[in-house]
């Protein structure tokens, strides 16, 4: 049963559409004259109904992920679309070792893959602990269509897939296979800043009728500890969109992230009148005020508001993010909060 014929004929329903309401209303920006989002960044209040030119942009140098959205958008594809098209890539690209199939297992030796997506009305949906799929991010886009929920976990999600028609998979490569053997030679568990064995890809998209929706995918930490979840597949950390507002995703080390929701964070703030950039800035400062560790691990922010301004900010030197508007697809370097090194 489809979600919105459930919710239409069941008590369930009432309890669903009270909690998104209650968690991602926008009734107070009906009320604020003309409509407008406030930028920092500008000299006078952006109306946010202004619509710029289709943009996408991710977590990291994912080009060819990133070019791929950008082309679905020019193409005139809505924004979840575009989204779920762009990280499709990574998730089938067996080179990269934190999304999708060939990402590094668990200290078990199992993959297990972790997605969310989100809507330009405010639905949303996620899977965890996925070990058989490699398109998780269009699994959790059938959990937010077809099911009355919004998280299917480990073999409910798995089953709930095979339903949709997706195929069942062997996700641990052989490159993947060999290198989580010679770690077991000597475990540690210890991520290295910007090395990639604990990120993620995370899209904005924001399309020709200015809707922004949005996907978060990965693998999680390499070699974690059995069921382990970060914020990637969490609404509210991973990703958020308010589609009056804009969007934000995160990427890095997870736990961290989850500790202050992050990507709802900053969509709050740029509801206040941060910019972007401000307002992923503001998000770090609340992680590293409150966490000494944070010299250990990195955490990276990018958002995008109503009318294409952008932003992104970090912990450590290293992080970038893809930026693809009007038929450019560019790597744009990130601002970052620890400056010791350099």
């Amino acid at each position: 049963m489809e979600r919105r014929k459930f919710i239409k004929n069941t008590a369930i329903g009432t309890v669903g559409v009270t909690f998104g309401t209650a968690a991602i209303s926008c009734n107070d920006m009906k009320n604020k004259k003309e409509n407008s989002a406030v930028s920092e960044t500008s000299e006078k209040p952006v109306i946010a109904n202004q619509k710029p030119s289709p943009i996408a942009i991710c977590t990291w140098q994912f080009t060819k992920a990133n070019e791929v959205a950008g082309a679905a958008l020019k193409a005139g594809k809505p924004a979840l679309d575009a989204a779920i098209e762009g990280v499709e890539i990574e998730e089938e690209n067996l080179k990269n070792t934190t999304v999708g199939k060939g990402g590094a297992p668990d200290r078990e030796g199992n993959v297990t893959l972790d997605a969310c997506v989100m809507a330009p009305d405010g639905d949303c949906g996620a899977v965890l602990c996925v070990s058989t799929i490699t398109n998780v991010a269009a699994l959790a886009r059938k959990v937010m269509e077809k099911t009355p929920h919004v998280i299917l976990a480990g073999e409910g999600a798995e089953e709930f897939g095979y339903s949709q028609g997706f195929k069942k998979e062997n996700l641990l490569t052989e490159e993947s296979k060999k290198a989580w053997q010679e770690w077991l030679k000597s475990p540690e568990y210890k991520p290295i800043i910007n090395i990639e064995n604990h990120d993620t890809i995370g899209m904005l998209t924001l399309d020709k009728d200015g809707d922004i929706a949005g996907a978060c995918t990965t693998s999680g930490l390499s070699y974690k500890m059995k069921g382990r979840v970060g914020d990637s597949p969490i609404i509210g950390s991973g990703l958020f969109i308010d589609n009056e507002i804009g969007g934000a995703v995160a990427t890095g080390m997870g736990e961290e992230v989850l500790k202050t929701v992050g990507s709802f964070l900053i969509v709050e703030l740029m509801r206040n009148g941060m910019s972007p950039q401000k307002a992923c800035e503001e998000a770090v400062h609340r992680i590293v005020k409150k966490n000494e560790r944070h010299k250990n691990f990195q955490i990276a922010y990018i958002a995008m508001n109503k009318i294409g301004e952008t932003g992104a900010y970090c912990i450590h030197e290293g992080f970038s993010m893809m930026k693809y508007q009007d038929g450019t697809n560019e790597n744009v370097p990130v601002d970052f909060y620890n400056k010791s090194k350099i």
